[in-house]
């Protein structure tokens, strides 16, 4: 093992903040790296894969992201916890991340919607954190090597035991996490995004769009743009049936986003190929839902080096480019997918890999972005009345 050769100096309390009594807390990644720093959050040990995200805002939306299930997530953005939390930005009941690495967390929670302390919050929900420690040189270090398996503890665990635990800890390759963060039970769904300043548009159709949304990992703020743009909405588990999805009679069908491997979801991939078989309705996938379509109409997918994971990836079609809100690490291979019945509408313009597709003979399209941006731009969020205006049509 060895000490990360660009880590920073040792913080200076007032600087990182926030425990009443600072603790060491130590990240080990699986290749033998060690950086120390301080713990945050909730004294103990997590594993999972370390990700990035470079998005300069929206931290609680990303740590409650059911697609960060299994991951330890590294913010780019220098301070984290400046604007507190608060019950409306959260994407679900609990956060997902397993831990939250940090250059320095805000010694002070300061606007006019919080609720409390990023601090307090994570030590209430059980999820270990690290600051005080060079986060660009862990950013580069990915970037070069790609998303690895890492370990926090803050409970005195040894750097040699954590290496030890990470040599059984599973990859991400293969993982079928959708499950693990999917409902249990069916319910509804019809509400508006409660914040006031929200102004993109809200549809009022005369009659709700009977929608069925699979949830692999769900976010609230696409359940709220759903019914903004005149959805009535049924949200299924994961392992829902094509009998049971049909049984509710729905206009349209959407497949949410979510975390892990999108090939290891095979209930997911059954259900979407009898869509496409039996059903014809429209059909919108985001995120995993994307690629879990794209697996569907024969395509294959890959895991990326290091994903995409931030708020300004730009993403183009002929004539147009939208900035866009992601979070993922596979994608589909874009000569996977048969051009005869598959059209690939946008591309990432970072890497070029696939963004969105579309069927030529069918109302059936993917984007692998977020396009409620919650976080990010509101770009794409016209992909929501693309959906509702292929349910319009066939009315």
């Amino acid at each position: 093992m060895s000490e990360l050769s660009l880590t920073q100096p040792e913080p200076q309390a007032p600087a990182v903040l926030a425990p009443a009594v600072l603790v060491p807390a130590v990240l080990v990644l699986a290749d033998g790296i060690v950086l120390r720093g301080l713990a945050f959050g909730a004294m103990g040990t997590a594993l999972g894969e370390v990700v990035f995200n470079t998005g300069m805002t929206g931290y609680q939306e990303v740590i409650t992201d059911p697609s960060y299930s299994g991951q330890l997530v590294t913010f780019t953005y220098p301070e984290l916890g400046n604007t507190g939390v608060n019950e409306l930005d959260q994407e679900a009941d609990r956060p997902h991340v397993r831990g939250v690495i940090a250059r320095q967390l805000a010694p002070v929670a300061s606007n006019w919607r919080s609720q409390g302390s990023l601090q307090a919050w994570l030590e209430r929900h059980q999820v270990v954190g690290i600051c005080g420690i060079d986060t660009r040189a862990l950013v580069r270090h990915l970037r070069e090597g790609g998303a690895i398996n890492g370990a926090i503890s803050s409970d005195g665990t040894s750097p040699s035991q954590l290496l030890e635990q990470l040599r059984s800890a599973p990859s991400m390759n293969g993982l079928n996490l959708a499950a693990q963060v999917s409902t249990l039970e069916p319910y509804r769904w019809d509400q508006l995004c409660a914040a006031s300043f929200d102004q993109r548009i809200r549809a009022t159709p005369q009659r709700p769009y009977r929608v069925v949304a699979i949830d692999f990992g769900i976010k609230r703020a696409i359940l709220e743009r759903l019914a903004a743009h005149g959805c009535s909405i049924t949200v299924l588990p994961a392992t829902a049936t094509l009998e049971q999805v049909l049984a509710l009679e729905p206009e349209g069908v959407f497949l949410s986003n979510g975390p892990g491997d999108p090939a290891a979801v095979s209930e997911g991939i059954v259900l979407a190929k009898g869509l496409l078989q039996q059903a014809n309705l429209p059909l919108f996938g985001i995120c995993l839902g994307h690629q879990i379509l794209g697996l569907a109409l024969g395509g294959s997918s890959f895991k990326l080096g290091y994903g995409h994971r931030g708020l300004n990836h730009p993403c183009g079609s002929p004539g147009e480019v939208e900035i866009t809100s992601q979070n993922h690490g596979f994608a589909i291979r874009a000569d996977s997918l048969p051009p005869e019945r598959v059209e690939i509408t946008h591309l990432n313009l970072n890497d070029g890999t696939v963004a969105a597709l579309a069927m030529r003979d069918q109302p059936v399209f993917g984007v692998q972005y977020h396009p409620e941006a919650s976080p990010g731009p509101h770009d794409a969020d016209h992909h929501f009345a693309r959906f509702t205006a292929l349910m319009a049509a066939r009315r």
